[in-house]
């Protein structure tokens, strides 16, 4: 009650206080530097508790295992993830204010810590919310839910609400096959009004809190900075503390056998943010690293294409308007607005200038090719046209060799983690003879056969594909010209190339079948499939997933004549 300043966040005054004496804001969750130390407690005597109360954990048993709770699993992952993204040089920020702003926004909404919850609940659901004065007072009283802070190595993330955990009767029915408290139960929960935490769901918080600090990292560097092992996410249980015993149905919630999917991350990362009621996210600019402008340069660098072709993206940027600030920024829950993917985006415009300047149908572009490789063997003054040809061949070797890496390090990526996992307490003794049994045969198979060991995995890097033009090969396009496709007419530089073909003629709803257009390869030319490879390679993602930004793209590009076009047929019909 002494304290009232305003709340350097929300700018409201509604305060309370964590254990280690620090005020948070009931109202943002926001937690200051400023303490309080209680010397005299007489006078809350008979009032209502205002503070965050640690309640009387259960005892560890005989093996030094506590119980725990699924939800401090997920954060125990949260802090993992975020102090990897601060090792590659992301804001430190990110971890100790936005991201743990945002998971306690989220216990809070879930009502699972933060919250006030109505007398008479089951202890079925494990979440009885009592109101009393005194929590330690009643040692039959359910215990806290105990939470590791995302900004404190060791402590407690407190809450207002309080768990059941030392119901012994229930807890060991429900845990029998979970070395949770909650694991079973969380796994039979109906929660279609809440979104229940999952794994792809940590990688959705992360994106969140980089996108509203508008850092230098998009949706596909960051999923594949998790499959190269920068940022811990499959097998990342490993890293839970001892004390934390993992078994049977918390495998299930904990334990990830597939690579994340992108449109699986960005959804639920759109859902989460309405969930959470975010306010509208920071404004992205042209300055920003996410803007197409920006994105569509870092990308021309990587596919090894001519500079010039810059010019030309940030053309029908400005033309289709998808470089304003009201298109670009996150609004939470708009369902007016469309989901922006920065990455794919841009990679969509650079081919739609690619058919814009090239048609690529498999015939125009070799014309040119033809036409450019003339020239040079006669130019001897500026810089050397630009081969279509000699580009496709040049990139096609070097994405085929990466492409095969890739491959061959899925193929042989060993999902079985080097903790032992055990489903039940009577199978544990078994599973750890048979693990010890595999490691020693591989140590000795691995003697016998002189196989080299696995090498250190590299520097993370924005870029998969480097060009330098320094090389003497002429395997480096950035500084080619385009003057052998492009023409001056009324004082601006124009495509030679008058025609364009179109992807698709109508869009479908993307709502109902998830794509906005149909995508087959043997349906388009060949040109345009290995671009659309190339840039899957670069993003990890599905061909069909660009495809579908360069139909949007072009549908916006190409509006007014569309319009006309259907208009037209309309009135023939009728």
């Amino acid at each position: 009650r002494d304290f009232n300043e305003r709340c350097a966040q929300c700018s409201e005054v509604n305060w309370g206080l964590t254990d280690g004496g620090r005020f948070y804001c009931r109202s943002c969750h926001n937690v200051t530097e400023r303490t309080r130390e209680v010397v005299n407690t007489d006078f809350i005597t008979n009032s209502r508790v205002q503070t965050i109360s640690k309640g009387a954990r259960k005892q560890e048993n005989n093996d030094g295992v506590c119980e725990w709770y699924i939800c401090e699993g997920f954060q125990l992952v949260l802090k993992k993830q975020a102090e990897a993204l601060e090792a590659l040089g992301v804001c430190p920020q990110m971890k100790d204010e936005i991201l743990c702003n945002f998971w306690r926004c989220y216990l809070q909404k879930s009502k699972q810590a933060y919250c006030k919850r109505p007398a008479g609940e089951t202890v079925k659901a494990l979440s009885a919310c009592e109101s009393s004065t005194d929590v330690d007072s009643d040692p039959e009283r359910p215990s806290v839910l105990h939470l590791l802070s995302l900004s404190e190595s060791e402590g407690d993330l407190q809450t207002d609400c309080s768990f059941a955990s030392s119901v012994s009767k229930v807890s060991e029915s429900t845990s029998v096959y979970s070395g949770s408290v909650d694991g079973s139960l969380y796994l039979m929960k109906n929660q279609k009004e809440q979104l229940r935490m999952t794994m792809p769901m940590t990688l959705s918080f992360c994106y969140m809190a980089l996108l509203w600090l508008r850092e230098p990292i998009t949706l596909s560097e960051l999923l594949r900075f998790v499959v190269e092992g920068h940022i811990p996410y499959l097998n990342v249980f490993q890293h839970f503390p001892e004390k934390m015993k993992l078994c049977g149905l918390d495998l299930r919630i904990f334990c990830v056998e597939s690579w994340p999917v992108y449109e699986e991350v960005f959804n639920k990362m759109h859902e989460l943010a309405a969930f959470l009621g975010l306010p509208r996210f920071p404004d992205i600019t042209d300055s920003c690293f996410l803007h197409p402008d920006v994105l569509c340069m870092k990308y021309l660098m990587e596919a090894n294409l001519p500079d010039e072709l810059h010019n030309w993206t940030c053309r029908v940027v400005k033309k289709i308007g998808i470089g304003e600030v009201d298109f670009l920024t996150l609004m939470p829950g708009n369902k007016s607005t469309r989901k922006v993917k920065y990455d794919v985006l841009a990679a969509a415009v650079i081919v739609v200038v690619l058919k814009l300047l090239f048609l690529l149908d498999d015939r125009y572009e070799w014309l040119l090719s033809e036409f450019a490789e003339e020239r040079n063997k006669n130019n001897t003054e500026g810089g050397p046209y630009f081969e279509f040809k000699k580009w496709y061949e040049v990139v096609k070797q070097s994405l085929d060799v990466e492409q095969k890496k890739l491959d061959e390090e899925r193929a042989k990526y060993l999902w079985r983690c080097e903790k032992p996992l055990f489903y039940s307490v009577k199978n544990k003794s078994k599973v750890l003879k048979r693990r010890q049994m595999v490691v020693n045969l591989q140590n000795q198979f691995g003697k016998l056969s002189g196989s080299v060991q696995r090498a250190e995995k590299p520097n993370p890097s924005s870029f998969q594909l480097r060009w330098s033009e320094e090389n003497t090969d002429g395997s480096c396009f950035h500084g080619h010209s385009l003057k052998g496709v492009l023409q001056e007419k009324c004082g601006l530089l124009t495509a030679m190339n008058p025609d364009y073909w179109l992807c698709t003629v109508k869009l479908c709803n993307e709502k109902l079948c998830g794509h906005l257009a149909h995508y087959r390869e043997v349906e388009f030319p060949q040109s345009y499939h290995f671009v659309l490879g190339l840039f899957s390679f670069l993003l990890r993602i599905q061909p069909s997933y660009i495809h579908d930004e360069v139909c949007m793209v072009e549908h916006k590009l190409f509006n007014k004549k569309l319009y006309k076009k259907l208009k037209y047929n309309t009135v023939l019909r009728k």
